[in-house]
């Protein structure tokens, strides 16, 4: 044998399939996933500045530059978490091709025990004297035994599927690995803020993997409506979007997404993350129709509110400051020296700073989460095949010798879990043969007779 070839299956794979070296891997990786849970994920480098700063140190050595080094902020895409994943998945397999196949193969294998002496190695056996082997093999099959037989030996077994349970898991989790991995090089998320009324391309990718970019769709999002249902006590309720892909200039799909209901759209998910107030329409006297982008205020202990500042003069050398607090029509207008001028609702008007102020419309904004991760089918068949061969390895797999000689007939047998339920079985077994089986003759015949 070729010295490498030699070394791999001899050294290598041995080491590979150690049952410790794959619990320590695991536990590193469910670490490792912990830490993607507990450390935001896909933030901007500020954030992590923020909230993991050097001094203090938390845990006194997790900062921000530990964070960014080692990649924990988007650990399930890092090199080492990936191969991690391999790692374990090459000692699953390796544990598969090494032992569970060939546990497969031997299970598969029938003999006979053609001695009386061999029986007593197994955990149930009994000795019937003048019995021979009778209703026996009808009776096995009767209790869905596989049945062997050659001459007056007889071998059953049933429940080799619970041998093959083990193998299904072990392939389970590498279709799940191998999903994660997959969806890890070649997904992409990425956030988009669109506003009510506008067409965008999908363009603020935020996290990608190795080939993510490749994938990165053509196509783009047209937000037909948003609005929010609120509550009695003015807190939000829900918020809808009425959206529409729009693929090579024709419209191929529409749907109205909310919370917990998004659009799916070739291998990409859009859900209803955030919302926003992003522009203010209105009208000064007689003047046409002015839509003014708003920005954010974060007053401090207060509530976000979005501001906008409008023209009361040509020039724009003047003006008032409008905040909207909500989308529930309700503005705030402030006097050019900030003094509170009144509060109006959508489609009304208010006088201010010597000019009719009309509010037409405001203007929202449906913050929309994209994601694209091609393994998830990958993962969710895996966890399928997972359940099944779960409940395939609960099957019993349990085995049955019978021996017929001069003196009487032996019966045998054992099981590898589920044995008071076997033992009663195999004792069910042998009342049956010991009350139904045919007594061996051991009288001599008239010819005996005349010979002796």
């Amino acid at each position: 044998m070729n010295p490498i070839k030699r070394y791999f299956k001899h050294e290598f794979l041995p080491v590979l399939a150690d049952l410790k070296l794959a619990i320590v891997l695991l536990l590193v990786i469910a670490i490792a996933s912990s830490t993607g849970t507990v450390i935001e994920q896909g933030e901007p480098v500020g954030f992590y500045q923020q909230n993991y700063p050097e001094h203090p140190a938390l845990f006194g050595f997790l900062t921000w530059k530990v964070i960014l080094a080692i990649g924990l902020d988007h650990v399930y895409r890092t090199p080492w978490f990936l191969a991690l994943l391999v790692l374990f998945g090459g000692s699953l397999a390796a544990c598969t091709s090494t032992r569970q196949i060939p546990m497969l193969k031997v299970a598969r294998r029938w003999s006979y025990y053609t001695k009386p002496r061999s029986f007593s190695k197994l955990a149930l056996s009994s000795f019937i004297p003048d019995r021979s082997l009778g209703n026996l093999p009808t009776l096995l099959a009767s209790k869905r035994y596989i049945l062997f037989r050659e001459g007056h030996q007889v071998y059953a077994r049933k429940g080799i599927v619970g041998k093959i349970g083990p193998i299904v898991v072990h392939a389970s989790m590498l279709l799940i690995l191998g999903g994660a991995i997959w969806g890890s090089l070649t997904g992409f998320q990425a956030q988009e803020l669109i506003p009510s009324g506008a067409i965008a391309p999908i363009q603020n990718i935020t996290e990608a993997g190795m080939f993510g970019s490749n994938r990165f769709p053509n196509w783009q999002i047209q937000v037909d409506r948003f609005w929010i249902d609120y509550a009695t006590d003015g807190h939000v309720k829900q918020f809808y979007s009425d959206i529409a892909i729009v693929d090579e200039g024709r419209e191929t799909k529409r749907k109205t997404i909310f919370v917990n209901e998004p659009i799916k759209y070739k291998g990409v998910t859009l859900y209803q993350a955030d919302w926003d107030v992003s522009s203010l329409k209105v009208r000064i006297n007689n003047s046409p129709q002015l839509q003014l982008p708003t920005v954010p205020v974060r007053p401090e202990g207060g509530s976000k509110l979005w501001g906008t500042f409008v023209p009361t003069k040509p020039d724009m050398s003047e003006g008032v400051t409008v905040l909207i607090p909500d989308l529930q029509g309700t503005v705030l207008v402030y006097e050019v020296d900030g003094s509170l001028a009144g509060s109006v609702r959508q489609g009304n008007s208010i006088n201010v700073a010597g000019v009719a102020l009309y509010i037409d419309e405001l203007v929202g904004s449906t913050g929309l989460q994209i994601k694209s991760d091609p393994g998830i089918p990958f993962v969710y068949a895996g966890f399928g095949l997972l359940m099944l061969g779960v409940m395939m390895s609960y099957v019993s797999h349990s085995q049955i010798w019978a021996l017929e000689t001069d003196a009487g007939l032996y019966v045998g047998g054992k099981t590898n879990r589920a044995l008071v339920a076997f033992e009663r079985e195999f004792c069910d077994i042998l009342d049956r043969v010991s009350t139904s089986s045919t007594i061996r003759d051991t009288s001599l015949t008239e010819e005996e007779l005349a010979l002796s």
